[in-house]
């Protein structure tokens, strides 16, 4: 699948900028050129040759305060997404094959995540648990998993139904067996599109809730609070929200566009589609060296 994203220019272009984003999580803080807690004399300095966007209204240089704060932000949205996934994903599988009380209670489980108000139920647990940033990842994760619970059920009902699933079974194979084998290669594509989808939104909500001072305590940076605090001084520096602001929303984009190319390259449509590239390819190639023949 990894082969099929990257022969398209948008996959190449979503992962490029998603391994960029990587990057700055792992060494962003390391290569933040001053001290994203130290304050200076310099406060909502416009930016310079040394401070490249800038310092705010405590003098703090943003660029690095946006390097720093890229590890929250990152590993933030990673926790979201597998917890969605584990949390949902493998009782949805499940609900298959472990009988109609099991399946019962998963679907009115899912049910009731689905009816809780969202950021309001994350506030009121992070207030309940603490307020750090797993605990608020572990509640979001939580109420994004009703999405991997009925990707995986769908995929995996259209699995089970099949010929040699029903032969398998006949056959006397085991349940894990069965799922490893056969459902899992099945169900991963549409898994691993709600998994791009759900990275993208644990971006939202992890800027959304810093922004908001939850999960993380100030002068702690992360990219909702250095959004939040240019928004309070907007009359020196109008411009300021605009650099964490398209930060984010090329993150999302970039995870949305991935999603996208995932669909357009699974499955028999996938492969149509890529053949019918190729030909393309091959048959611009072959024109060119008609025409080069020709002019010689």
């Amino acid at each position: 699948m990894i082969r099929r994203v990257l022969r398209l220019p948008a996959g190449r272009f979503a992962v490029a900028f998603l391994v960029l984003i990587t990057f700055l999580a792992v060494f962003g803080p390391a290569l933040a050129p001053f001290d994203p807690l130290q304050g200076t004399d310099d406060a909502l300095a416009h930016p310079t040759a040394a401070h490249w966007l800038g310092t705010d209204y405590l003098g703090r240089d943003v660029l690095s305060r946006i390097l720093a704060g890229s590890t929250v932000s990152v590993l933030g949205a990673v926790q979201v997404a597998l917890i969605a996934l584990v949390v949902g994903a493998i009782p949805g599988i499940l609900s298959v094959y472990f009988g109609r009380v099991f399946e019962w209670f998963t679907l009115r489980f899912v049910d009731t995540l689905i009816a809780l108000p969202f950021l309001v139920f994350a506030v009121a647990v992070t207030a309940l648990l603490g307020n750090g940033i797993p605990q608020a990842m572990l509640t979001v994760g939580i109420l994004v998993s009703p999405l991997f619970y009925r990707v995986a059920r769908a995929a995996t009902l259209s699995v089970a139904r099949s010929q040699y699933v029903e032969s398998a079974i006949l056959a006397g194979a085991s349940t894990g067996w069965i799922v490893r084998t056969h459902v899992w290669s099945k169900v991963l594509p549409p898994i691993a599109i709600a998994l791009a989808n759900t990275m993208g939104i644990g971006f939202v909500v992890v800027s959304s809730l810093t922004f908001l001072g939850i999960g993380v305590q100030p002068p702690a940076p992360t990219w909702g609070g250095v959004l939040a605090s240019d928004l309070g001084y907007l009359n020196y520096r109008p411009y300021a929200p605009l650099f964490t602001t398209v930060l984010i929303m090329v993150t999302v984009w970039a995870f949305n566009l991935l999603a996208d190319v995932i669909r357009d390259v699974a499955g028999e449509s996938g492969r149509a589609l890529l053949a019918e590239q190729g030909s393309g390819r091959r048959k611009k190639n072959d024109t060119t060296r008609e025409s080069a023949v020709a002019s010689a």
